[in-house]
């Protein structure tokens, strides 16, 4: 044997190196296809194939309770928060609005009508101003000893007027005089010599707004009974009477912007509340490192993921001399992990940043609300990826995969109808019609109108006083109900409704095999250790053999 692989040509020679090549070929395509049917598994199919424990899965779980008990706790505090704001709005209302009502006239407070009335209005916020120390039910107080009250007026630059003869003569460049008046000032002699000055000569033909600002101080105590350390406030409080309209009603506006700041010295005798910080800024330390575990454990995954699909390209384009499609590129990509990854890296910034506000070292609880809501959100969003191992929880998650492409498209043509409406609605029926007054609120108006919400208060609130635009609004409100409910959104129900009745054709004859199917399909008879291997509860439901055409779902 050895004298013939001598004295032959080299045929024989290359003859043994292509079965030795094609050997490893055979042998690289077995253990890629084992790696490929171990990768789309779920975690209980990997346990029972090598025993492989689902730290993901248990991570994921465990971090959605704490997680959900985090914003939880954040959520009662920043309540506390909320409320405190809108019950010191309220009071500084009654406090310094004369003959405020209790509730707000429309997008401003209340408005007069004479000018005794505005002279009245503005000197009595300087009154209630000077003596609130004597007035104020809460811990309110001036910012510090040189603050005060500050007064602006604008008006046009001089000039005449005479309604009788429709004549005026005014310079539309404006002008702005400003007056600061402190606590002491107004409450010393010469109060009243500066009240009676000619800034308050106002002549309201010119008059277009006088604006009265003020800060004020306040701590928030009832955190105490929550255990919580208090916060101090500065609220920044602006009351505009508004006269630019000249149609003799001046609007009141009352603007208060709240400013949370850290309490620069306090003193509070008890043990409970410091204990109880402390307890919660542990547990927000652990939320921080479960989540920064996941993070890794999602990253590893993505990365060993990427991995294995360059290997099946390079392999494809060795063995079949073609590139692997789009689609097959795409079934390594999994998009719950990036989800997890996203919620991960928020939760841990607004864990952080909920630790500082905890520790009164920062207040931006706005920025703190956004990142702990979001990523509670995505967490529970990721759930959906669990129960989508069970087939009847799977065909809704295929459903809105499949129905997404065809729903976006289709919004995009409706949303153009939709905008069409709205320029539309504002435009003609703004003026006699509160509910069309602004875009935002026109679009927020038909959007109810599709949903069946206040449709008889949209049609009877229309103001007659144009026979012409009454007319206009009958058209235009029935042909776009007409239109988006008994069309567009029958039509949208009818994309996803195919959609469904798609996937329930595929799962009865099967999905359409693509290349990364069929190179799975020789291998389904491979199996992993001992089926009958038990695995903690959550492990105990078992895949159909059935449903093995969609693992390859994600």
């Amino acid at each position: 044997m050895e004298i013939s692989l001598k004295y032959l040509p080299g045929g024989r020679a290359v003859a043994s190196g292509n079965v030795m090549a094609q050997s490893d070929l055979d042998l690289k395509e077995a253990v890629l296809k084992e790696d490929l049917k171990f990768y789309f598994m779920n975690p209980c199919e990997k346990y029972r194939a090598r025993h492989q424990i689902p730290w993901k899965l248990a991570l994921q779980i465990l971090k959605i309770l704490m997680v959900t008990t985090q914003l939880i706790f954040f959520g009662l505090s920043n309540q506390l928060v909320v409320s405190f704001k809108e019950e010191n709005t309220i009071a500084f209302k009654h406090l310094f609005l004369k003959g405020y009502s209790g509730v707000d006239e429309d997008d401003y407070s209340c408005s007069i009508y004479t000018q005794q009335d505005a002279y009245d209005s503005i000197f009595y916020v300087i009154d209630q101003y000077r003596q609130l120390k004597n007035l104020s039910l809460g811990t309110l107080g001036y910012e510090h000893e040189g603050s005060g009250l500050k007064i602006c007026k604008q008006q046009y630059k001089k000039g005449t007027m005479l309604t009788s003869n429709d004549t005026l003569n005014i310079d539309v460049s404006t002008e702005t005089e400003c007056i600061f008046l402190k606590p002491q000032e107004l409450a010393g002699k010469n109060a009243e010599l500066k009240l009676n000055s000619s800034f308050f000569n106002l002549e309201f033909y010119r008059l277009i707004q006088v604006e009265i600002s003020f800060k004020l101080k306040g701590i928030a105590l009832q955190t105490i009974h929550a255990r919580e350390l208090p916060d101090c406030y500065a609220f920044q409080n602006t009351i505009t009477f508004n006269n630019r309209a000249h149609s003799g009603k001046i609007k009141i506006y009352f603007d208060s912007d709240t400013d949370i700041q850290e309490c620069k010295d306090w003193h509070i005798f008890s043990s409970v509340l410091q204990k109880n910080t402390q307890y919660i800024l542990v547990f927000d330390g652990f939320v921080i490192l479960s989540c920064f575990a996941s993070l890794i454990l999602c990253t590893r995954s993505i990365v060993l993921a990427l991995r294995l699909q360059k290997r099946f390209v390079n392999f494809f384009l060795e063995k079949y001399k073609r590139h692997v499609c789009h689609a097959d590129r795409l079934e390594f990509i999994n998009g719950w992990y990036v989800l997890v990854i996203i919620s991960d890296v928020m939760t841990i910034i607004g864990s952080i940043l909920k630790m500082e506000i905890k520790a009164k070292n920062l207040t931006s609880y706005d920025v703190c609300s956004i990142l702990l809501g979001t990523s509670t959100l995505f967490v529970w969003v990721g759930v959906i990826r669990y129960l989508g191992y069970f087939q009847t929880y799977n065909v809704l998650i295929l459903t809105m995969q499949a129905s997404l492409p065809k729903v976006l498209r289709f919004c995009c043509c409706a949303g153009m109808i939709y905008l069409g409406y709205t320029f539309c609605g504002w435009i003609v029926l703004g003026p006699y019609h509160e509910k069309f007054e602004d875009l935002n609120t026109v679009a927020e108006c038909l959007f109810s109108l599709v949903n069946g919400d206040d449709m008889f208060a949209t049609f009877a609130q229309i103001q007659q006083k144009s026979m012409l635009v009454w007319v206009f609004s009958r058209l235009y409100l029935y042909s776009f109900i007409s239109l988006f409910i008994y069309m567009i959104l029958s039509l949208f129900i009818a994309l996803i409704t195919d959609s469904y009745d798609t996937i329930k054709k595929y799962q009865q004859s099967g999905f359409p095999v693509t290349d990364l199917h069929e190179f799975l399909k020789d291998h389904g008879s491979v199996r992993y250790g001992k089926e009958q291997t038990s695995m903690p509860f959550i492990c105990c439901c078992r895949r159909q053999q059935s449903d093995d055409n969609l693992i390859l779902i994600n």
